[in-house]
């Protein structure tokens, strides 16, 4: 028996039935009572349409699910911020779809759902995926219509990205399943093709009560945007259905029919199983976040076959460099080796470390995997790079931004697994959500920010302390402890990846044993988008 083993398993299981638990408590959106009083009106939720919609057996992926946790909490919560978005497939055609949860303050826009759905966009645009709006939103939250209304990255973009991705050419259907109220009412519109449901779907600029109060009309929201208005008489909408199963089955058939595009022509074989137990992953990861181990033993628990191509192992050896198949297609791997090293220019590397050999070889590597057309996959468990007199006189900042510039001018997709620490200015190097990753998720282990917990703490405390005393306060040894401990709680909350989940810092926290899912899920999605740029890194360090 191997008890190291056995405690690394027992914590990492834990958290992911903790995820599990989180999971299905934010799936519940608003509640089981509000769940009721919407079905009472012969209405699927949003995850039972999304359901009823994918293709059966298919995979798929949901984007940001843990979004708004933990926020707007004076204003009663946005549990998933107010929307459900999920890479699936409808008629063996991967797309997104993006559906209001009407059970979340009757679908209403918090900046966090602007924020969600705009990131849905940005997943359609750069993969050129379909899109599938269904809609069942009371408008902006006006409580908040401050944060949501007028800024570049607010409300108004859905729309402007609208007529953007129309113009790509990318396909957006839209099903008004429910209330579609003033700037919102535009989205559907804006679409290729609208439909909406007797009864239950609406869609107007300005709702009854508003009418009466702008110009004095008298009428009710049906007569003014119900299905038959605009289906009779408006022309707004392009078909009309009764319930929301038909409308979904419709729009699968539109899928059905529709061509084919090109691609990008990323390799892949028959996918084949880790020949090493994925299982294996939950006791490999050790529950001490700053003990040694060797990252090779998760990746041979990722790629097919267990097989992976080093690249200048024998160098730069706290990044692991090297080429792989996942689920059978063909990647480039780049992940912090989080053992002790021994270089034989410089002498003992610590784990988890970018020095300026690792960030040199990277830099190489990440410009050969654009070269070959192969995507890229980072792993992250990073404390930084190497600080102190010797690291700067080598040239870490010259071969740090040497790699940052590599792999931020990539042409190939990038897809980025927080496993642990996720530090400073390595998340940078690493292909943070700075760095457009087509999707970026974390383990239930990771954590992010800018340096670790206690590294930060004692820095704050030591900032607060030197402001007391300099206002002429004595700090006794418990008054400092006790601020340490304060500080040092309230930070610890902010390195959570459920903290950097809510603010769509990450796509998704997932199970250890989804991560090969999601990135082939990914890749097949970036293989919708042939790659029209040439790579250029410009001026680079040498």
């Amino acid at each position: 028996m191997n008890v190291e083993f056995n405690r690394n398993e027992d914590q990492l299981k834990q958290l992911s039935f903790n995820l599990s638990q989180k999971f299905k408590k934010v799936a519940l959106g608003g509640g089981e009572k509000r769940i009721a009083a919407h079905k009472a009106k012969g209405k699927l939720t949003a995850r039972e349409r999304i359901e009823y919609l994918l293709d059966k057996g298919a995979a798929q992926v949901e984007i940001g699910a843990f979004a708004g946790e933990g926020m707007y909490k004076e204003e009663g919560g946005c549990p998933g911020g107010g929307v459900v978005v999920v890479i699936g497939y409808v008629a063996g055609r991967q797309c997104v779809v993006v559906a209001n949860d009407a059970t979340v303050k009757a679908g209403a826009w918090f900046p966090i759902t602007a924020k969600k759905n705009l990131r849905a966009q940005e997943i359609s645009i750069e993969n050129k995926l379909p899109i599938i709006y269904l809609v069942d939103s009371a408008g902006v939250y006006l409580p908040m219509q401050d944060e949501i209304f007028p800024d570049k990255e607010h409300f108004g973009r859905i729309f402007r990205n609208n007529a953007v991705m129309s113009s790509m050419g990318i396909v957006q259907i839209s099903a008004i399943m429910g209330p579609c109220v003033a700037g919102g009412a535009y989205l559907p519109i804006m679409s290729d093709e609208a439909m909406i449901v007797n009864g239950t779907g609406s869609v107007f600029l300005a709702g009854s009560y508003l009418v009466k109060s702008a110009i004095g009309e008298t009428i009710d929201n049906e007569a003014l945007g119900g299905a038959r208005m605009h289906s009779e008489i408006s022309g707004v909408t392009d078909y009309k259905f009764d319930t929301d199963e038909e409308c979904l089955t419709h729009i699968r058939n539109i899928f059905d029919k529709m061509g084919g595009q090109a691609t990008a022509g990323f390799s892949r074989t028959t996918p084949a199983k880790p020949r090493l137990d994925e299982q294996e992953l939950y006791g490999t990861l050790p529950a001490d976040r700053v003990k040694p181990y060797d990252m090779m033993e998760i990746i041979n628990r990722l790629v097919d076959n267990s097989e992976f191509e080093p690249y200048k192992d024998l160098y730069g050896q706290t990044l692991i460099c090297g080429l792989a198949r996942i689920d059978g297609w063909a990647v480039g791997i780049v992940a912090n080796q989080r053992k002790i090293v021994k270089s034989k220019k410089t002498g003992m590397q610590m784990g988890g470390v970018i020095y300026s050999d690792s960030a040199d070889k990277a830099a190489r590597f990440i410009m050969n995997c654009n070269q070959k057309r192969i995507p890229l996959v980072f792993l992250h468990d990073v404390s930084g790079f190497m600080v102190g007199s010797a690291s700067e006189q080598g040239g870490i900042i010259k071969d740090g931004a040497k790699m940052v510039n590599a792999m931020a001018n990539s042409v190939v997709p990038k897809f980025t697994v927080i496993v642990g620490n996720s530090y400073g200015a390595g998340n940078y190097a690493m292909c943070g959500k700075a760095y457009d990753p087509r999707l970026i998720v974390a383990w239930p282990t990771a954590q992010l920010a800018v340096m670790s917990g206690a590294a930060a703490a004692n820095t704050l405390l030591q900032i607060q302390v030197a402001s007391l005393k300099a206002k002429g306060e004595v700090i006794t040894p418990e008054a400092e402890k006790e601020l340490l401990d304060r500080i040092k709680a309230r930070y610890e909350e902010q390195l959570s990846p459920y903290y950097a989940a809510a603010r769509l810092w990450v796509d998704a926290v997932i199970d250890p044993l989804e991560t090969r899912k999601v990135l082939s899920e990914g890749i097949a999605a970036a293989n919708h988008a042939p790659i029209e740029k040439a790579y250029n890194v410009g001026v680079i360090q040498v």
